[in-house]
């Protein structure tokens, strides 16, 4: 099964918010089996559901043990929605 997740990070009180951000986005886009699409709102990432799932999961709690403060928005849909739609 393929899942498709949509992700933003905040991370809190952080002056170098950019570079937590990138540290997150880096070993996503290094699992292999995963596409990862990043632009100025958010980070999407599409694959097999476990392995996307477990990755995700795994990065979001190593920003949580190093940063401690951040919050994130996450969206979860199953398929693989990475090419646009076509219009009606």
């Amino acid at each position: 099964m393929q899942i498709s997740i949509e992700i933003s990070l905040y991370p809190l009180a952080e002056e170098k918010f950019k570079a937590e951000i990138w540290s997150f986005i880096r070993p996503l886009r290094a699992q292999e089996g995963l596409k990862v699409v990043t632009n100025g709102m958010s980070t999407q990432v599409f694959g097999e559901y476990d392995l996307a799932v477990a990755t995700v999961m795994r990065e979001i709690k190593q920003v949580h043990e190093t940063l401690g403060s951040a919050v994130f928005v996450c969206k979860f849909i199953s398929g693989d929605r990475s090419e646009p739609e076509a219009e009606i």
